[in-house]
């Protein structure tokens, strides 16, 4: 008689490791709440006499290895591949995570659709039926060739429906479950042990995925922790339900940048790339009003100018605020010191806030130059020239320090039409050359830079 091996589970704490044949609400050994997380235990079966496997040095030098070249795929959208890298590539784990509603099953339905015209794609449909799925075809004008769909929330039989399938679509990995775990769709275990069946067949039948998660109130992605690790790449689909523009942010990339972003725009026929930045994160009216300043910002292996607006006002409470959104609140926070202290702007009893267009994030310290332009043009109710460009990095002595891709971004402004940029004075050197096409100023601390746009 055949002997079958039955999968038993256990509950193991997500912070100190302790496990518990049931589920508990507090770990009795670290005592944190709700740690405790479903995992599949498989004993190792060996018999007498058995041997256990030695393994030989299978270690070779890094010269010796073969490099395997990746074909990448086009998606249809360009901006999409970009942030990719380049494309799609072939067994890798795609990643989007966004808000509800934001268009993650819209823009993997375009992409799956353009897929089919040349290969066998499976979409996955885990949240919605298919007559839904077939409805947003319709409405986008789609019309797929081998795009074959399932509405099922049981990942275990997935693997007998992709022979021939060279892409799928997982919508979404917290909706579907293994029936090896007894805990319901979502959980912590259901979504680790899922993405590691996805994983699994993925790199051993040469599979593309693109998996749909959900994120939290905090905007993180729902699950552990591992899901990410587990993935080739992890996406953000940002922006706001009631406006038209959307950004994709890649936030790990085995095959390309980090923090590459891409821009589209919500359409009633889809989603749509945009190229021409300028009418996203620069305004129409710039340089009429005081407290805005445009500074070229590097994200992934591109430039693009951004505007940065500030306002301050009389605070009517016992502690100013300081409500920055794009910019770092820390860093907001520092380079309101440095006006004070080094530039004797008042700023200790006004609010302060602090945009940056288009719901873009700016986490590199170049813009540090063009926060405090905007800040000091607010406080002194000048505004800046809208073909004045701004970047540099801030020190606490009030000194402007170099910064990287400098060449790269007084290009972006001469490409953009700017007649004049402000750089940090070590970076001279390297935008010499557009000495005849813009009008470059160096500055070597951030007072040098309030008397060249706000003299007398």
């Amino acid at each position: 008689m055949a002997k079958t091996t039955k999968t038993t589970t256990e509950f193991v704490c997500t912070e100190c490791g302790a496990s518990s044949p049931r589920w508990l609400g507090r770990c009795p050994s670290c005592g944190k709440f709700n740690t405790m997380a479903e995992e599949i235990v498989k004993p190792a079966e060996q018999t007498k006499g058995e041997r256990k496997t030695v393994y030989d040095n299978r270690a070779k030098l890094l010269k010796d290895v073969s490099y395997e070249n990746r074909d990448r795929t086009l998606s249809g959208i360009s901006e999409f591949d970009t942030v990719l890298g380049g494309g799609i590539v072939k067994g890798s784990l795609v990643l989007i995570g966004g808000d509800p509603g934001i268009g993650k099953s819209t823009l993997l339905t375009q992409i799956s659709s353009f897929l089919s015209k040349s290969s066998k794609v499976l979409y996955f449909s885990a949240e919605e039926s298919c007559s839904q799925v077939k409805l947003r075809s319709q409405r986008l004008n789609l019309e797929p060739d081998r795009l074959y769909i399932i509405n099922e929330t049981c990942i275990d039989g997935l693997e007998s429906c992709l022979n021939g399938v060279e892409y799928c679509i997982i919508d979404s990995i917290q909706a579907v479950y293994t029936e090896e775990l007894s805990s319901s769709a979502g959980s912590v275990g259901q979504v680790r042990e899922c993405a590691s069946k996805l994983m699994r067949i993925a790199k051993s039948r040469g599979i593309t995925f693109f998996i749909v998660g959900h994120v939290t109130k905090e905007g993180a992605l729902a699950g552990p922790k591992v899901l990410e690790h587990i993935m080739d790449t992890v996406l953000y689909f940002e922006g706001e339900n009631q406006e038209n523009f959307r950004i994709l942010r890649a936030v790990k990339n085995r095959f390309g940048n980090v923090q590459e972003v891409g821009v589209f725009e919500m359409t009633g026929e889809g989603i749509i790339p945009v190229t021409d930045y300028s009418g996203v994160f620069l305004s129409e009216s710039r340089g009429e009003e005081a407290g805005a300043a445009v500074t070229p910002a590097q994200t992934g292996a591109r430039c693009m100018n951004v505007e940065i607006q500030t306002l301050i006002s009389k605070t009517s409470f016992g502690v100013p605020r300081r409500m920055p959104l794009g910019v770092d609140y820390n860093k907001l926070v520092l380079l309101t010191a440095v006006l004070e202290k080094r530039c004797g702007l008042n700023l200790s009893s006004s609010d302060i806030y602090v945009n940056a267009m288009g719901g873009i994030k700016l986490n590199e310290p170049s813009c540090d130059l063009a926060v405090c332009a905007a800040l000091a043009s607010a406080y002194y109710g000048k505004p800046i020239d809208k073909y004045v460009a701004i970047f540099g990095e801030v020190g606490l002595t009030g000194e402007v320090r170099a910064v990287s891709y400098c060449e790269k971004r007084v290009a972006e402004c001469v490409k953009m039409g700017f007649k004049k940029v402000l750089v940090p004075a070590k970076n001279m050197k390297s935008v010499a050359k557009f000495a005849d096409k813009v009008s470059i100023v160096p500055i070597l601390y951030v007072n040098t830079m309030i008397k060249n746009l706000f003299k007398d």
